[in-house]
């Protein structure tokens, strides 16, 4: 496996890979609005449109095929943080998280995690540090983690 950074020719990949993931576990428990509002997000033209802009964007690949995306923005924000269903739990989304970190500017990275991903920031040692939010029809929980 290799992390990189996302180019113009993983567009499709990428939206593919966070689609998918998204609706694996996270669209089950929103509305028409959520799912609207996140493929929007998620789409290739959005991702294009967010290169340009204060954001590191990153893919796990092997063999050519990109499983795997994580996007940092303005240096702690984390906004997208996806693996493909059928490569979840093998350690990918820890992996793309350590590298992105390395591109934080800030010790404190903030996410607002879909409430299925709750525990899996919890183990990559965020924190919550609000309540539970809805903007657009996505429910979310504020979390952080601060860098040591």
């Amino acid at each position: 496996m290799k992390i990189r950074t996302l180019t113009p020719q993983d567009l499709d990949a990428a939206s593919t890979v966070c689609l998918a993931a998204f609706h694996h576990s996270v669209a089950p428990m929103l509305c028409a609005e959520g799912i609207a509002t996140f493929q929007s997000v998620a789409a290739p033209e959005a991702f294009r449109e967010r290169m340009n802009k204060d954001t590191t964007m990153l893919v796990a690949e092997a063999d050519g095929e990109v499983f795997g995306v994580a996007e940092l923005r303005e240096g702690h924000h984390l906004s997208m943080l996806f693996v493909r269903p059928d490569k979840q739990e093998q350690g990918i989304g820890r992996a793309l998280l350590e590298e992105l970190l390395n591109h934080a500017g800030s010790d404190t990275v903030t996410v607002k995690a879909s409430l299925t991903s709750v525990s899996a920031y919890e183990n990559y040692g965020f924190e919550i540090t609000g309540e539970v939010g809805q903007s657009a029809g996505l429910t979310y929980q504020p979390m952080e983690l601060v860098i040591l």
